[in-house]
């Protein structure tokens, strides 16, 4: 059963690192960045947790359509940059963000979010 919070959206929110998620298995994404995104995001569409799942791409796989269950948002410009600043609109909910990056990790863990790799959702 879905938890929701008293808003009524899903208790927790999943922030998903889309360039370093794909980057991290080498699967040929560098030949089609947008087509590895869409793989990424129909995957994720396919968890059954109870998630509001926000997935953040950059630069050349910009674009990529949001679907039922993922929203898909364009950083206008690092990633980075806007995962962080996910983390800290959402340090009222459970906030859990997806990347291997250490950086990035450091500056969400200091909004009050919670990490996880990409094997979350990826697995290799």
């Amino acid at each position: 059963m879905q938890q929701e919070s008293e808003t009524g959206s899903p208790a927790t929110v999943l922030v998903v690192d889309g360039a370093n998620v794909v980057g991290s298995v080498p699967d040929g994404w560098w030949r089609d960045r947008k087509a590895a995104v869409e793989r990424l995001r129909d995957r994720l569409a396919e968890r059954q947790q109870g998630e509001e799942i926000l997935l953040v791409v950059e630069g050349a796989a910009r674009g990529v359509a949001s679907v039922p269950g993922v929203q898909v948002l364009d950083a206008p410009g690092e990633g980075d940059d806007l995962i962080a600043e996910l983390a800290a609109r959402h340090a009222d909910r459970d906030c859990v963000v997806v990347t291997a990056d250490r950086a990035l990790r450091a500056r969400v863990q200091a909004a009050g979010a919670r990490c996880a790799g990409p094997r979350t959702v990826r697995p290799v």
